[in-house]
């Protein structure tokens, strides 16, 4: 697993990755709500866990806008607030699971199994990034509400441009991807498609969502 913690307590947050990357997996260690949220929306992760207490503010706050923007990563809430009233709160608030402190290890590890297994039986129907949404069952994308219309490749470029968001997509991946054959003498053929849809993301805007990485693809801005 790839996973995000957020936690600002500096003995408990270095005992958890220390204690998954022991287990094999993964993990970013953010110490704010700020640098929280900003992974979030950078990097593709298989879970997150979320500390409620951070210096910024409440994790819930963090929690409310990454689901606002349609990015539904499983989330584990963690934290000492433990009544009835707080863990209906956090997962009223898009929380998939709860844990209070203090706990097992075991038990938090085998929580975020669990999590992941179960967001992997059920694929997600919407991927967002930035102000962009996309609807893998209408295949509907919008912009800041503002919707466009995108031809079946397009869509499907773009779509997997959100799924790897934060990485460099390759000339290759997407002939592969989209073509389902190696990108050798189609690089002009994928330059025409990923400028057909800049000028439909970008009309009416002032900055492009795509950028070129010389020599190695494409990817989504960082900032977006």
């Amino acid at each position: 697993m790839e996973l995000l913690l957020v936690e600002d307590e500096q003995r408990l947050g270095k005992s958890i990755r220390q204690g998954l990357e022991e287990a094999g997996h993964a993990c970013v260690w953010e110490k704010t709500l700020e640098e929280g949220l900003a992974a979030a929306r950078t990097r593709r992760f298989d879970a997150i866990v979320l500390d409620l207490m951070l210096p910024d503010g409440s994790g819930l706050d963090l929690l409310a806008t990454i689901r606002g923007e349609g990015i539904g990563t499983p989330t584990l809430i963690l934290t000492a607030l433990g009544s009835v009233e707080d863990r209906v709160r956090g997962l009223e608030s898009g929380g998939d699971d709860y844990l209070v402190k203090p706990f097992a290890f075991a038990e938090l590890l085998a929580r975020l199994q669990a999590l992941c297994r179960r967001a992997g039986e059920r694929p997600a129907m919407q991927r967002s990034f930035g102000s962009v949404n996309l609807d893998l069952a209408s295949r509907r994308v919008t912009r800041e509400g503002k919707e466009i219309d995108l031809s079946p490749t397009e869509f499907t470029i773009l779509e997997f441009l959100m799924r790897h968001r934060g990485s460099v997509v390759t000339r290759k991946m997407l002939s592969e991807q989209v073509w389902g054959e190696d990108w050798e003498g189609m690089s002009n053929l994928i330059e025409v498609h990923i400028n057909h849809l800049r000028r439909k993301l970008d009309r009416g805007f002032t900055e492009s969502l795509i950028v070129t990485v010389r020599g190695r693809g494409y990817a989504l801005r960082t900032d977006a």
